[in-house]
């Protein structure tokens, strides 16, 4: 087995951390950047760059994620870690091709997808919401720090440092992968010959999301991913843009609040989502977690004051326990050698968020005339009396963020689907799948004969 040890979480941990550290690095150069090169519209232009992103990797992510099932977790793993990475040293080299590479690298920028697959592979059930949640919180942990060491850099020895250094994070990443990660599928679900379990029903997201629609139960975990997805894709491409511009953060502001934010995620999605799902249960938690995001929205949207928005990250942190739980709850009921597929099909539906979502809030923004008008005259006066509006409105004085609300709207059409997701059915069938598969191993995976065709639903059905 290649790779330091025997597969654990740490190393999916370690792949997340070294990634999104690495583009945290850039938060306050990617700012400077996307204003220079789109000086007008830099909120819609902002929403179309990661909204073709997010198309792309709904497109690809099923397919990513299945062939991991077949050929391994590794390859797939390194794959998306180099192209999500690529990017970051065309920053300074041409920003244009920075942003259309940007775009472009949405087909392989699932590495959620399989690293959610990977702690499949190697956690037993009444773990992997734990291994979720430790997985989630170092994508928090990773935004700590980073942001403000990259303000910090950029304002002492400017950006061609922070990028550098990026650059040299994810090449650490990319030498991580290749020489301590070892692969967690075993060998006895590997085929014999490449490329032959695989199906276009299984590649194809749109199949996929047909298929899902099979499972009663699947189609209301999905809906609720995408309705409370949507907004939160939408907030974090264009969140720190907000701040700087409208509300009047600094740039040093800006980081020390992803970094409260960012701790009190990590307490939220260790300590508290543990001791929530023993608590209250699976279901409940994601419930509580919807109620927190739409408090967070509703105060984003409202709020104008910086005292607010502070209140309201808290508020945010806590809202951060929902997609861990949903995903332990998709694993819980996926057949052992489905995991990559579901975890893909889940991924693909953020992935469609992520492209819908900045598009969605770009063009809000731009219908309400929130627009940069000079990211300079923010970082003088550090702060503004009222919101820096180009052409601003009563009704814009009035709801300083319009896309927040929106946002928080469709969080509470998820939380209203939600409610309807029959947990302890799901519980009972799973419990009765796994007295006839002879228990549970170290490992998820059982060796299968001929596996799944793909015509089978992907959770157990749960209307008995």
């Amino acid at each position: 087995r290649q790779g330091i040890g025997e597969p654990s979480v740490y190393h999916a941990v370690v792949v997340i951390f070294l990634e999104f550290f690495a583009w945290g690095l850039l938060t306050t150069p990617m700012l400077t950047v996307l204003h220079q090169t789109f000086p007008q519209h830099t909120f819609l232009m902002n929403g179309l760059i990661h909204g073709v992103k997010g198309l792309l990797s709904f497109l690809s992510a099923p397919l990513i994620g299945a062939l991991s099932d077949v050929w391994g977790r590794k390859s797939f793993l390194l794959l998306t870690v180099f192209f999500t990475c690529a990017p970051i040293p065309l920053m300074k080299i041409s920003p244009w091709w920075y942003f259309a590479v940007i775009s472009m690298s949405g087909v392989f920028a699932v590495t959620f997808s399989v690293i959610f697959a990977y702690v499949a592979d190697i956690t037993q059930e009444h773990e992997r919401s734990t291994a979720y949640g430790l997985v989630s919180a170092t994508f928090a942990a990773s935004l700590v720090t980073s942001p403000a060491i990259g303000a910090y850099l950029s304002q002492a020895y400017g950006d061609t440092l922070v990028v550098v250094l990026a650059s040299g994070v994810a090449l650490l990443d990319i030498g991580f992968i290749l020489l301590a990660v070892p692969e967690s599928l075993p060998e006895e679900m590997r085929p014999v010959s490449w490329g032959a379990p695989i199906s276009w029903e299984q590649a194809d997201p749109f199949a996929s999301l047909r298929k899902v629609g099979q499972d009663s139960t699947v189609l209301l975990i999905c809906i609720t991913v995408f309705l409370s997805y949507l907004p939160e894709a939408g907030q974090y491409s264009s969140f720190f843009l907000y701040l700087r511009q409208v509300i009047g953060f600094s740039s040093e502001t800006v980081a020390a609040f992803i970094g409260v934010v960012g701790i009190l995620s990590i307490l939220a999605q260790t300590v508290v989502l543990g001791v929530l799902m023993r608590s209250i249960g699976n279901k409940n938690t994601i419930l509580l977690g919807l109620g927190f995001q739409i408090l967070q929205l509703a105060w984003y949207g409202f709020g104008s004051q910086p005292w607010m928005m502070w209140a309201a990250g808290a508020v945010a942190a806590m809202s951060s326990i929902t997609f861990p739980a949903i995903s332990a709850m998709v694993s819980r009921n996926a057949d052992p050698d489905q995991q990559g597929v579901v975890q893909g099909m889940i991924t693909g539906i953020r992935g469609l968020c992520n492209g819908l979502g900045p598009a969605l809030y770009g063009f809000v923004f731009y219908l309400f005339h929130v627009e940069l008008n000079e990211m300079a005259e923010v970082e003088t006066l550090g702060k503004a009396s009222k919101p820096n509006m180009a052409n601003p409105t009563d009704e814009s004085s009035i709801i300083p963020g319009p896309p927040f609300l929106f946002g928080a709207c469709s969080v509470l059409l998820s939380l209203l689907v939600a409610l309807f997701i029959p947990e302890h059915n799901l519980a009972l069938r799973s419990g009765s799948h796994k007295k006839h598969s002879n228990g549970a191993q170290t490992h998820t995976h059982s060796p299968q004969a001929g596996g799944s065709d793909g015509k089978e639903p992907l959770l157990e059905d749960s209307s008995v």
